[in-house]
């Protein structure tokens, strides 16, 4: 019988045993989880606008096009002060070798595009064939640069620079 009595003991103790650790490890994860959504909110960078551009020209677009914009000179100057130094000089040296080798591309396989350099203008008006006109607010798009491909039949459309390849291809041949 003592053998009996003390078996009976032990498997309440172990029971109890099980319990609080499940507890304890419940409550743990919980407080990792809060942890990890305090951390995760806390190292999220703020969405920052683009500068306005320093002049307000604009600049008309009535032929086959590839149009480069990019930030005058104060513009840059905003653009640096709000970003961090990492990010900047990221996004400027992306920027400067994208349109690099884009303009590279263009020039070999597809010289018969115009080049249009957009630093100093905030609009670009693209006339089509048929008169009809769109206006693209540079202020708008929030890259620091970029590249419009215009066919004078179709609607202007921006392009991703690193795919200017095959974005040449789709764009004119269609």
């Amino acid at each position: 019988m003592i053998k009996r009595l003390s078996i009976s003991y032990s498997i309440p103790a172990y029971i109890t045993i099980i319990i609080f650790l499940f507890i304890s490890s419940c409550s743990e994860i919980s407080k990792k989880n809060k942890q990890h959504e305090e951390k995760s909110t806390k190292t999220k960078p703020p969405i920052i606008k683009k500068p306005g551009s320093s002049f307000n020209d604009t600049i008309i677009i009535n032929a086959r096009s590839a149009v480069f914009y990019s930030p005058d000179s104060l513009q840059m100057k905003k653009i640096k002060v709000v970003n961090e130094k990492a990010i900047f000089d990221m996004l400027t040296h992306d920027c400067h070798y994208q349109m690099q080798n884009a303009r590279i591309v263009i020039k070999k396989y597809w010289p018969q595009i115009h080049v249009v350099e957009a630093s100093k203008a905030r609009y670009l008006i693209f006339v089509k064939t048929d008169e009809s006109k769109i206006c693209i607010d540079l202020d708008n798009k929030n890259d620091i640069c970029g590249l419009f491909l215009f066919d004078t039949k179709k609607n202007p459309v921006l392009v991703d620079m690193p795919n200017i390849d095959t974005e040449l291809g789709f764009y004119f041949s269609k």
